[in-house]
């Protein structure tokens, strides 16, 4: 199965853009989603930008001795094609199952990801060429680095079709939030409403800390009982 990407619409793009992956964290628990924060998506470095957009997948399994060679990156099913699938604003969201000794992308393929404008690379595994990577400009989320190329540990099967990331359960077209305590999905299906929420929930949340800042005891502030919320929504008029 490989799906056609949907361009995320500019409004909730601007919208996610001002919420953190705290806050989204808590509107998706709210909403009865407790796994949709993908473990050991670490950026790769400090003050990379708050990123959103729709999910790009890409598979790996484990390397079998006659698939995963260096032979296989001229494949058509290889990460060179991914890439060059790849449509601008996406986020790619690699399944490398938590393997942290084989670097699934390197200077060259990040380089040419950010030529074609992919917003950025989520993956539970790791990269290799670091410096390389750095120089591309292509914010990455990851485990770290690791110098044997992926072939080492992994075989790449395909891309666009649901995978595993990080424990998380990520389909093309989820729409992926990283910022710098990691990557977070929301479910395509609960993408409006979930938007809807959090930017209340981060005003609120500025309201509650102006109050803090003031001196407020936190007990009926935050969570804010009935009188507090009555002030909070005063507070808008």
């Amino acid at each position: 199965m490989q799906t056609e990407l949907l361009p995320l619409e500019p409004h909730v793009a601007r919208a996610l853009a001002g919420v953190s992956t705290a806050t989204l964290t808590t509107v998706l628990l709210k909403k009865g989603l407790r796994n949709v924060w993908l473990r050991g998506t670490v950026p790769i470095k400090s003050g990379q930008p708050r990123l959103v957009g729709p999910a790009f997948t890409l598979r790996f399994v484990p390397a079998r001795e006659d698939l995963a060679t260096p032979q296989s990156w001229s494949s058509p099913i290889s990460t060179r094609a991914a890439i060059e699938a790849m449509p601008a604003g996406c986020i790619a969201v690699v399944d490398a199952m938590g393997v942290t000794d084989a670097g699934i992308f390197g200077d060259i393929l990040c380089a040419r990801m950010q030529r074609r404008g992919v917003a950025a690379l989520v993956t539970d595994g790791v990269v290799r060429d670091r410096a390389g990577v750095l120089a591309t400009g292509l914010p990455v989320w990851c485990q770290g680095t690791a110098a044997p190329p992926s072939v080492a540990g992994l075989t790449f099967v395909n891309w666009q079709e649901p995978i595993a990331c990080g424990g998380v359960a990520v389909f093309p077209n989820d729409v992926i939030v990283v910022d710098e305590d990691g990557a977070v999905l929301i479910p395509a299906a609960m993408l409006d409403e979930v938007t809807t929420l959090a930017v209340e929930q981060e005003r609120l949340e500025a309201w509650i800390m102006q109050e803090v800042e003031r001196g407020v005891a936190l007990p009926g502030l935050y969570p804010p009982n009935a009188d507090n919320l009555a002030r909070y929504e005063a507070s808008k008029e």
